[in-house]
């Protein structure tokens, strides 16, 4: 097992986990931990209880809200690595960014032998191959991070769309409710309305006086002598 920056003070591991860009950095739990992948649960304990001393808030009262921070973050990646599920992505996310990398290295000899140059690149370096395993590790953890962010804003919005339509269906099925109630409380004054026109009607009819024509005067005829 290695435990990489262990001689880092609390103020340093503080600055470290706090730095510019660590909700990215700190995506990585091996990388908050700084722990191997392959370290043992023991190891793995005993890790996250020491790092866990040197940047709680107690041991640190010059700072301690961002102590706090830090703290959140180390407890964090534990309880992540507590997981087995969570524990397994971390690793396959670590061990695609080292297969990327090698076969990055690969393709470059492949140019290079083409070409009749020396077969050597930088990442056949110790540090420089860990340094570019980390960067495109980092990468791959961002990418997914990003993604799930945006299937948890998806299904954010698929949720309230869902719910408006919920309570739109609600609100037409009351407002229909209330007017078939209105409907039903005022069915029969419409229909006492109703029979009264009809009556009324119906007593116009018989008191309704038949119609007279004047007759034209009687021409009376005048006598001859």
């Amino acid at each position: 097992m290695t435990l990489l920056y262990s001689v880092l003070t609390s103020k340093q591991q503080i600055d470290r986990l706090l730095r510019p860009g660590s909700s990215y950095f700190n995506l990585n739990p091996f990388e908050v931990l700084q722990i191997d992948p392959e370290a043992t649960d023991e190891e793995l304990k005993k890790r996250f209880r020491a790092l866990s001393i040197l940047v709680h808030p107690d041991k640190n009262q010059d700072d301690p809200d961002r102590a706090q921070l830090a703290f959140e973050a180390v407890d964090k990646a534990y309880k992540n690595l507590l997981e087995p599920e969570q524990k397994k992505r971390a690793v396959d996310v670590i061990q695609a960014g080292r297969e990327y990398v090698e076969h990055n290295m690969k393709e470059k000899k492949k140019q290079l032998k083409k070409d009749g140059k020396p077969q050597f690149v930088e990442e056949d370096d110790p540090e420089m191959f860990r340094q570019a395993v980390y960067k495109q590790t980092m990468k791959l953890f961002a990418e997914l991070e990003i993604k799930r962010k945006e299937r948890e804003a998806k299904d954010m919005h698929e949720r309230k769309r869902a719910r408006e339509e919920e309570i739109e269906t609600a609100e037409k099925a009351k407002r229909e409710r209330e007017w078939q109630k209105n409907f039903e409380e005022t069915r029969d004054g419409r229909v006492d309305s109703w029979r009264s026109f009809q009556a009324g009607k119906g007593k116009a009819k018989k008191e309704k006086k038949p119609r007279s024509f004047l007759k034209p005067p009687k021409v009376k005829m005048e006598q001859r002598e």
